[in-house]
């Protein structure tokens, strides 16, 4: 009985012993698992601070960035701040002196308008005036005119009296005819009423060449022209006409009325003109 009883006490110490090493290698592999898995966790753990790391020097420079960013628009903010003021006065005053040359121009502007209707009220008054001799000298050269021998015309305050040098002259002379002097003394008492204009006289030739002897006294149409347009502007101022408003003028052959052509052209063209225009 004894010896069996030790034999089953040696087999369960056997036993136990065999299934305590089962225990420890069961619990050492389980350990194993466990060192892996926090070795593998701190790995990734490892990467993550990394990272982290990174990021926060990142962000950390990031923020240095933007505190400098932002020192330099507060800067700028006071700088443009400073400006504006600055503008602000300055617009302030360029108002205040626009608001004062607008007044200044209104009062300006009203005194001109005062100007200009009174300017309007003399041109209209001229106008009239020009009508009154342009209707007076037509009557006066009323048969003239309905003879062909004068025109009379009248554009833009230019009134011209256009004489044919043949009512005036004989051929190739410059001393006015008594019968020109008849006409021309039509004219006087009109010219001499007029005050505020210049009365110019042109002497006008055809475009025949000066030959013989009279081209010893005229060599050319311009000597011809400019001794007729004298003569008719002494004989006005010995009417009476004033001197101040009168003058003489030569334009030969250069302004042509009608064609030298023919010869009624070349008649229209020898012409004397009594010409009203604005004093200078």
């Amino acid at each position: 009985m004894i010896g069996r009883l030790c034999v089953y006490i040696t087999i369960g110490l056997l036993l136990l012993s065999a299934g305590g090493c089962m225990v420890a290698e069961s619990t050492y592999l389980k350990k194993v698992e466990e060192v892996d898995g926090v070795s593998k966790e701190r790995a990734l753990l490892q990467q993550t601070y990394t990272k982290l790391v990174e990021e926060n020097s990142g962000l950390k420079a990031r923020y240095s960035r933007l505190v400098e960013d932002a020192a330099a628009l507060a800067a700028d903010k006071k700088q443009l701040e400073g400006l504006l003021r600055a503008k602000s006065d300055i617009l302030s005053k360029n108002v205040s002196e626009l608001r004062q040359q607008v007044a200044e121009l209104k009062v300006e502007n009203s005194k001109l308008n005062d100007d200009v209707s009174e300017l309007q009220k003399a041109k209209e008054e001229k106008g009239k005036e020009i009508s009154g001799t342009y209707e007076q000298l037509l009557a006066d050269m009323k048969s003239e005119i309905a003879r062909g021998e004068v025109t009379i015309s009248e554009l833009k305050g230019k009134l011209t009296v256009a004489l044919e040098a043949s009512i005036l002259f004989d051929s190739g002379k410059t001393e006015v005819t008594p019968e020109g002097v008849g006409i021309l003394n039509k004219l006087v008492e009109t010219l001499k009423s007029v005050k505020d204009k210049s009365i110019r006289i042109e002497g006008h030739t055809d475009m025949v060449q000066i030959t013989g002897g009279l081209a010893r006294t005229f060599p050319t149409n311009w000597e011809l022209s400019a001794a007729r347009a004298v003569t008719v502007t002494r004989l006005l101022q010995d009417q009476g006409v004033d001197p101040r408003c009168l003058s003489a003028t030569a334009f030969a052959d250069q302004k042509p009325v009608a064609d030298n052509g023919t010869k009624e052209g070349r008649a229209k063209n020898r012409r004397i003109e009594i010409t009203l225009v604005a004093k200078d």
